[in-house]
Parts: structure tokens; sequence; C-alpha cells
């Protein structure tokens, strides 16, 4: 026996998904295409060219994108604006590193302790600094000849060390109780 339907009458639907979203058209599967491009050149750190794909894409972006595409975009100005800071002095290089270390942003952290050092071989905050985020990621052979370095050009960084928790993850380390403690 054949089931007979009868011809619908009402507007065309839309196809839908099996997740209910509609089924791309033609200009959603570009605005889809450049999305893709754009991720692609913030994983390549290329912030400035995605920023600008971004904001070409949120007037005409489908809705269910635009959230997606205004925080990408948040990120990307923050990126950008990240490397364009301009500092004063070396110290405040510095503090901003480890505010950056604080944040787990390491690399970043590192590349400003480099960017110290670059200018200035014997900043014995820098080294100090590259001793804290070796320990931090668990390089106690880092940790350990950073730290070195700091002491030799400013002694008071092996009394600092001493009660500074973040090197808790190398204090059982016999280098560096050797270190922290000459005198024993």
């Amino acid at each position: 026996m054949a089931i007979k339907t009868a011809p619908s009458t009402g507007p065309a639907k839309k196809i839908r998904t099996l997740a209910g979203t509609p089924a791309p058209d033609d200009a959603r599967k570009q605005t889809l295409v450049l999305y893709e491009k754009a991720l692609k050149l913030m994983q390549a750190r290329k912030y400035d060219q995605a920023h600008g794909i971004f904001n070409d894409m949120l007037a005409t972006a489908p809705h269910d994108l635009a959230d997606r595409i205004r925080m990408y975009i948040s990120a990307c100005v923050a990126q950008i604006s990240k490397g364009t800071s301009d500092f004063e002095s070396h110290e405040e290089r510095y503090d901003y590193a480890i505010s950056l270390l604080n944040h787990g942003h390491y690399e970043d952290a590192r590349e400003h302790f480099d960017a110290i050092l670059l200018a200035n071989n014997t900043a014995d905050y820098a080294f100090y600094g590259l001793a804290l985020m070796a320990s931090m990621t668990g390089n106690p052979g880092k940790c350990i000849e950073h730290l070195t370095e700091a002491i030799r050009l400013n002694a008071q960084y092996r009394f600092q060390a001493r009660s500074d928790s973040d090197f808790d993850r190398v204090a059982d380390d016999p280098s560096f109780t050797e270190l922290l403690y000459p005198e024993a």
C-alpha cells in the first residue's frame, strides 16, 4: 500500500542538518572559508592579517558565527598590542615578563627576558626571571644554570631564592641546595 502525501503549499523550508543549524548556502560556505583562513593566520601568529579578515567578515557573518568572530577580533587586538608594548626601562619590561610568567605565558615571558639580556648581558634580574621560569616549567638544569648566573652577578638572589615558592619544584635537587646554602 502506497502512502500518499499532500503537496506542500507553504514556503519552502531550509534544509537543516542533524545539529539543527541551517545547511550551508554559497555565502555561508565563502564565510566559512574566510573564517578558516583567518584562524590559520592566527595560528601562524599573523594577527594583523587575521584581524583584517575577521573585521571584513563581521558585517556579513551569519549570526551563529558573529560572536566567535568578535572573540577572535579581541584576541587579535590583544596579541597585536602585546607586541607593541613600549617600556621605559628594562625593569619595567622585567615586571611585565613576570606578569606573563604568572599567567602561564612562558614563551612570551622568555622573549622579554631575552630582550633584556640582549640589551644588557649583566642584567641579574633577567637571569633570575629565567631561573624562575625554568623552575615553573620543570627544567631544573636550566633553573640552576640561570640562578647560578643571577647569584654570581648579585649575591642577594641567594637569599631571595631561599624563600621564593616558585622554586619549590627544584628545592629537593642537591645542586639547588648546594647553590643556596654553600656554607653548609
